[in-house]
C-alpha cells in the first residue's frame, strides 16, 4: 500500500471549499491520480484520526496555456476527492 502521505497532495482551499466544509462537514483535497476511494479513504483517516462515511472523487482536466512563445502549453491533469466526515469530526485545516 502506498504512504498516506503519497496518496494525498494537499488541501484544495477554496471559497465553495470552505462552504463545503462549514455547512456539510465535507473537505475537498488533491489526490495521486491513481488513487481509487478506498486508499483515500484509508490515508485520511490515517492521517488526520477521523472517521471518514464517504468519498466523492473527481478528475480535473489540464488546461491549454498560452505563452510569450509559439509553442503552447499544458497545465497538468490532476484528481479531486471530497471526503466527508461523520458527524462530530471536523479538520482544522488553517
Amino acid at each position: 500500500m502506498n504512504e498516506p502521505y503519497d496518496i494525498i497532495k494537499t488541501v484544495h482551499l477554496t471559497e465553495k471549499a470552505s462552504i463545503l466544509s462549514e455547512t456539510d462537514n465535507q473537505y475537498v483535497f488533491k489526490v495521486k491520480l491513481t488513487a481509487n476511494k478506498v486508499q483515500i479513504r484509508q490515508a485520511i483517516e490515517k492521517l488526520f484520526k477521523k472517521k471518514v462515511v464517504r468519498v466523492n472523487t473527481c478528475r480535473v482536466g489540464g488546461k491549454a496555456k498560452k505563452g510569450r512563445t509559439q509553442h503552447p502549453g499544458r497545465t497538468s491533469n490532476w484528481k479531486k476527492a471530497i471526503v466527508t466526515l461523520a458527524k462530530g469530526d471536523k479538520i482544522e485545516l488553517v
